[in-house]
């Protein structure tokens, strides 16, 4: 077992990495303070690992559950409301500990729900996605989406710990393992250039599930995460590079409805536009912004939009949490390796990026039905 530590002073917490440790109970007593416990997990997480979890925490507790409908486009107020009447139905105190078993969707949700339960009640985080894994457990971000976009309602809340159980891959489909790996590869472009290299040089390992491989892929993006969020817990700085890709990921996701591509999948599209963007404003060189969008093709992941209007996206990436008094701020890459937060946007090249990302789409649906 890997150990990973979050260092943020009295909310220091743990992240543990291996296989298995679904089944150490131990870990997860650990950090529990009260008797009661509740577990938000969703329809199709809790049939897999709940009886597991359960098994865990053995007799000590009142264990209630609670599980949400599977998908993004259940990161409602709505569903929100659904965990609070559970837990004030269940008559859940202060002293309560929520467990959020799945993948971001619940571990946003339980963090929200814990965050502003009776003002505050302790959570676990216990992902299940490789996505979540690397990324959306650790840091403490927590929220649900509104219509107009996305995680638009949260807060910064941390967990006590993170439990990340390596061996859920195995039940994970390929194009949610595939969608979690666009956060590995952003964390080698924003801050580790040898992490990019290593996986352009293991795509093949990682697709095929290499125990050895994902182990040292999720430890070091959850190292460099922990890194990042000790600097900046709230956002107020350099934390904003860990959205390289997201601004353009996430106007694509509420612009569909969430229905047509998993956040990794936007994610990566969205890294592919930013660094086309970076290299027309003269940032980046082309060769890498060429190197980012063929790794991102070695993991099969989506590289070009679908044809959205130019203004929408625009409109919709301006609802981006990183905007500010109105003017779009993006984070752009100067090297793999390193990126800026910038709102010195050339409206020209973000207009010719859309249409280069149209343009591409285009050009695989022809490919496609050739």
């Amino acid at each position: 077992m890997d150990r990973v530590e979050v260092s943020l002073g009295s909310r220091s917490y743990p992240i543990y990495i291996g296989e298995g440790l679904l089944d150490r109970g131990d870990l997860l007593r650990a950090h529990i303070r009260g008797r009661q416990v509740a577990v938000i997990t969703n329809q199709t997480v809790g049939p897999l690992y709940l009886p597991r979890l359960q098994a865990a925490l053995g007799d000590t507790f009142q264990v209630d559950t609670y599980a949400l409908p599977d998908g993004e486009q259940y990161k409602t107020l709505e569903q929100y409301g659904a965990i609070m009447d559970f837990l004030l139905e269940r008559r859940h105190s202060r002293s309560t500990t929520l467990i959020a078993l799945g993948g971001g969707v619940v571990g946003d949700m339980t963090g929200f729900a814990a965050a502003t339960f009776q003002r505050g009640v302790d959570f676990l985080q216990v992902p299940t996605t490789l996505l979540a894994q690397v990324d959306s457990s650790v840091g403490g971000k927590t929220g649900v989406n509104h219509p107009r976009g996305k995680n638009m309602i949260g807060a910064f809340y941390q967990p006590r710990c993170v439990l990340a159980d390596t061996a859920v891959f195995s039940t994970l489909p390929a194009r949610e393992f595939g969608a979690g790996l666009a956060e590995v590869l952003k964390y080698g472009v924003i801050r580790d250039p040898a992490l990019f290299a290593w996986l352009e040089e293991h795509a093949a390992a990682c697709l095929a599930k290499s125990p050895a491989a994902l182990a040292f892929a999720v430890r070091r993006s959850c190292e460099l995460k922990a890194e990042v969020v000790a600097e900046d817990e709230r956002e107020a700085d350099v934390r904003a590079i860990l959205n390289f890709g997201h601004t353009f990921g996430h106007a694509l996701e509420t612009l569909t409805g969430y229905q047509q591509f998993l956040h990794g999948e936007a994610v990566a599209v969205g890294m592919v536009m930013a660094a086309d963007l970076s290299a027309r404003q003269g940032l980046l060189g082309w060769a890498d912004a060429r190197r980012i969008k063929s790794a991102i093709q070695a993991f099969g992941l989506p590289v070009a939009p679908p044809p959205l209007p130019a203004e929408a996206m625009i409109n919709a990436m301006a609802m981006d949490k990183k905007a500010v008094a109105g003017h779009l701020r993006l984070v752009l890459a100067t090297a793999i390796g390193r990126v800026m937060v910038t709102e010195d946007i050339d409206r020209q090249a973000l207009l010719d990026t859309l249409g280069a990302g149209v343009q591409l789409c285009h050009d695989q649906i022809c490919h496609d039905q050739n």
